[in-house]
């Protein structure tokens, strides 16, 4: 990891990308900058002249920008080979089937002409994205990707999203080499796909308080650099809404940076610690289940927006509990699930098939015996006067960030993503169970309060009863 400055950045700037990318396991150039399809052809000739471009794209976003990028690489005598062009409509979906389809219609190009290696440019946002990322890991070829809107964290995150034997998960493959993005390009992209950007960044409030707790007990331990590069401008970068939802350059641009720089410093992490905790949980629980509302599925940054109300909501109930109440170690090693309970549990939350299994493994992973949970609890214990604060600080409760969001334009209500309240409720303790990264979830399980603090929360007067 490069040196840590001495204070915390407050907006993202050059030398912070550059900081990144000198830790950076994949990603060598961020250019995101008006007019920066001019000057893709240049990146690419430089950092990869003795190979073949081919663009990955669908109808819309080849109309958008890779058309653009095709005559950019051709002026810079790269010779790019035909793009390889989805439909538009409908949707394009993260399925495995697609990626099979990338690695055929590469491995046909590769064999076609096989003395010059190809270069795979996805030219889109998400789902174009995590298909190509997949299909150059298994080919073992390097990629770069062309951002068309500030939609998610994933252009520079290593691991795709991808829907494998119907279920949900995030699979390996490295990160782009090179990402390039337009800053007019990413102003004009639909007003929904920005607002689900700031959904996803707005996570990275709660994403903070889990790995407080988890180093707190001695889990995941905090890396402070990571933590400043991340957290630091996180305050400034979703306080400006109404300017993300107008669709300012300047607010939208600071907002795609703010993206890029959590996917490159998972890459200098090694994790997604630092961009993913119990938010992340309620997502991919959803993308698991194949949500979708009025046959479209919802975007990744709506349901983590959501979750991080989820979470925080949770948070400002446990707060309170253990400072009132102190914490009472005999109480939650008596109320702790055995692996008996623990199956009933799953079972309770689960009824696909893919899930449950799912659920048992990352469970037991993560289950303790009663000498370690007692252990875990006594170092909260000594930790909580300066944990509660900093925990305090670092959340601003559900009610700021459900006001944020709204502001954004993003959903702050299951309704607006086709969840009713029974089925939000139940996902507290689903969400629990598919992940075993330690989370607000995990703790309040732990000392016997994760029951009582959800009841608490759709009870009259509670949050979301109103």
């Amino acid at each position: 990891m490069p040196p840590s400055t001495p204070l915390a950045p407050t907006t993202i700037d050059r030398p912070l990308i550059d900081r990144l990318l000198a830790g950076a396991d994949t990603t060598t150039v961020v250019h995101v900058a008006p007019n920066a399809l001019a000057q893709a052809g240049a990146i690419v000739a430089t950092r990869f002249p003795d190979r073949t471009p081919v663009i990955v794209a669908d109808e819309t976003t080849w109309e958008l920008a890779g058309q653009a990028v095709q005559a950019e690489l051709q002026e810079a005598g790269l010779s790019p080979a035909s793009a390889i062009v989805f439909p538009g409509h409908p949707p394009l979906r993260a399925t495995y089937d697609h990626v099979t389809t990338i690695v055929t219609r590469l491995s046909a190009l590769a064999q076609a002409s096989p003395d010059r290696p190809l270069l795979p440019i996805a030219v889109g946002s998400g789902t174009l994205n995590d298909l190509t990322k997949r299909a150059v890991h298994e080919l073992g070829l390097p990629y770069a990707v062309v951002g068309t809107a500030a939609s998610m964290d994933g252009y520079t995150a290593s691991g795709a999203a991808l829907v494998v034997d119907g279920v949900k998960q995030t699979v390996p493959c490295p990160a782009p080499d090179i990402v390039i993005a337009d800053v007019a390009i990413l102003a004009a992209a639909p007003r929904t796909m920005t607002a689900a950007g700031y959904g996803d960044l707005a996570g990275k409030v709660t994403a903070g308080a889990d790995w407080l707790l988890a180093d707190a007990v001695g889990v995941e331990p905090l890396l402070p650099d990571i933590w400043d590069i991340v957290q630091g401008p996180l305050p400034a970068l979703i306080g400006q809404p109404d300017r993300v939802a107008a669709g300012s350059p300047a607010a939208i641009d600071q907002l795609f940076l703010g993206l890029i720089v959590t996917g490159l410093a998972i890459q200098v992490a090694g994790s997604t610690r630092p961009a993913s905790g119990s938010e992340h949980q309620f997502s991919h629980l959803w993308e698991m289940r194949g949500l979708e509302f009025g046959g479209e599925v919802v975007s990744h940054g709506f349901k983590v927006g959501l979750g991080t109300i989820v979470s925080s909501a949770l948070y400002a109930e446990l707060l309170d509990a253990i400072d009132r109440d102190g914490i009472d170690i005999d109480r939650a090693l008596a109320r702790y699930p055995d692996a008996a309970g623990i199956e009933q549990r799953i079972l309770a939350a689960h009824d696909h098939p893919a899930l449950i299994a799912k659920a048992r493994e990352e469970c037991l992973a993560k289950h303790l015996a009663p000498a370690q949970l007692r252990e875990r609890l006594e170092l909260l214990q000594a930790a909580w006067p300066t944990l509660s604060v900093r925990l305090r600080d670092q959340l601003p409760g559900p009610n700021a960030i459900s006001d944020l969001l709204t502001r954004a334009g993003a959903p702050t209500t299951p309704e607006e993503i086709g969840l009713t309240r029974a089925q939000l409720r139940a996902s507290y303790a689903a969400a629990q169970q598919i992940r075993r990264r330690y989370t607000v979830y995990d703790l309040a399980l732990e000392l016997g309060l994760l029951d009582e603090l959800v009841d608490r929360l759709f009870a009259p007067g509670g949050y979301w009863a109103r």
